[in-house]
């Protein structure tokens, strides 16, 4: 059995971010190929050809912008174009690069078809962004030397690389650093088959026997999304642990997420108090976000990125020119 690292556990067990502790436990279970990584077959089948391609050439692979929900896998295909690309990867996030000098500093030490990989792309600095189009464009870093009446530009030559950036906010990107990716993907919401799939996978890896009906339970309560589907499967495992012999049952993979207050659709107690403030305090909807993150005391970016974009997925919410509506299905599941 593979020993337990503790790690700083989100507040909400199907959060789909991830705390540093967690991101570092990921990696054990990261798949290491295409052939490995599970779903998202159109962008596998796509980017299988654009890295081969680009390796019967002895180039580069285009500049790469993914983008969807967090826990999807961005980061994961980051690094499996670098492993298949035969390339070393350089990783970092927006917010992470305050100063010219720190993406200077990156861009000059990657050598020929290097890959930087730059998380939460959106939330570069216009000025860092300004610095990125010479560096994407023509392999060229412009800096300028002095200051006032004196200062001149230099500029240094690159070696090519690759800028693989990663986002959940699409939207929020500048449109002349959107147009400088020659590669867009975004990446879906997975479907219960390929999530019982990543399930197994882990499992395995972690050393963890687990019933077939255990994983489908799993499956159906990830919401639909890799990072919670392990979370969760780490959690059920101490259940295990602690309650039994160490394998996952049905029924005690029942209890556990019971005791996680994870319902049959992968809903937690702030989801199902979001579906019930709307439709007993203001009769189903239209609503408008910011009345429901004061009924609900909870923030109106979280309601928006974290649990509006899974109910929707699943047909409980719509949105509507007046605002959030509670659909049919989602009455009859906060009813019974």
């Amino acid at each position: 059995m593979i020993e337990r690292e503790e790690m700083e556990i989100p507040e909400r067990i199907v959060a789909t971010e991830a705390p540093n502790e967690e991101r570092e436990f990921e990696v054990g279970l990261r798949p290491q190929t295409l052939q490995d990584f599970v779903g998202q077959d159109d962008i596998k089948e796509n980017l299988s050809i654009f890295i081969e391609a680009a390796k019967k050439r002895q180039e580069p692979i285009e500049h790469v912008l993914l983008y969807g929900n967090p826990g999807l896998g961005k980061t994961t295909l980051a690094h499996i174009i670098a492993h298949e690309m035969g390339s070393q990867i350089r990783v970092t996030s927006g917010p992470a690069l305050e100063r010219v000098g720190d993406l200077a500093a990156i861009l000059s030490n990657l050598g020929r078809g290097d890959i930087l990989f730059i998380d939460e792309i959106h939330r570069l600095n216009k000025t860092i962004e300004e610095i990125l189009y010479p560096a994407m464009e023509d392999y060229a870093l412009d800096i300028i030397v002095g200051k006032g009446p004196t200062a001149r530009t230099l500029r240094l030559n690159l070696e090519r690389f690759t800028l693989i950036g990663a986002t959940t906010r699409l939207s929020l990107l500048t449109g002349p650093l959107r147009d400088r990716f020659g590669v867009t993907h975004h990446l879906n919401f997975y479907e219960d088959e390929h999530i019982g799939s990543i399930v197994k996978r882990s499992a395995y890896l972690l050393g963890t026997a687990i019933d077939p009906q255990a994983i489908d339970i799993l499956a159906t309560r990830s919401r639909k999304t890799p990072r919670i589907a392990n979370r969760l499967l780490r959690r059920v495992r101490d259940f295990a642990e602690v309650r039994s012999d160490g394998q996952i049952s049905e029924s005690l993979c029942e209890e556990a997420l019971k005791k996680l207050t994870v319902d049959h659709m992968g809903l937690d107690q702030t989801d199902r108090r979001i579906l019930t403030t709307i439709i007993e305090k203001f009769g189903g909807g239209p609503v408008g976000l910011s009345t429901i993150a004061a009924a609900t005391q909870e923030e109106v970016q979280t309601i928006e990125d974290v649990h509006e974009p899974f109910l929707i997925q699943i047909g409980f919410l719509a949105r509507t020119p007046r605002g959030r509506v509670v659909t049919e299905h989602g009455y009859k599941h906060v009813i019974t």
